[in-house]
């Protein structure tokens, strides 16, 4: 897979996690890929735990990812977003940083590496 297709389906897992189509969102990764934080513990392995992990996230009413920059380098593709959530203390914002390796056209695997989480004036839990 190139630079431009590996970007093209990142860009439609991003899309995909947007419009919490889940669906669409599992089929960008391998069936026995991996999330991670950077450098940590895997957070999910196949699908299944995949989809245990984004349905929890897809009930969040204000759930969106907008994407800050990307840097794309072969089958390795950098995402930094800026993630709105509804967190257990209210909505807000949170930085992460989202390292996708793309193998034989999905995501292989995924680590996150979480920054500064920002609360929405006035939004208490």
């Amino acid at each position: 897979m190139n630079t431009e297709d590996s970007a093209a389906l990142v860009q439609r897992q991003l899309d995909a996690y947007n419009a919490k189509d889940f669906g669409a969102w599992l089929a960008t990764y391998a069936p026995d890929a991996e999330q991670y934080t950077l450098h940590g513990e895997r957070l999910a392995h196949g699908h299944q735990e995949l989809k245990a992990r984004i349905l929890l996230r897809f009930a969040e009413p204000d759930l969106h990812a907008r994407l800050l920059s990307r840097i794309v380098m072969g089958h390795i593709v950098v995402d930094a977003e800026e993630i709105t959530r509804n967190f257990p203390e209210g909505k807000g914002t949170i930085e992460m940083l989202c390292i996708y390796e793309v193998v034989n056209g999905h995501i292989d695997k995924a680590s996150f590496a979480l920054g500064r989480k920002t609360m929405a004036v006035g939004s208490q839990g």
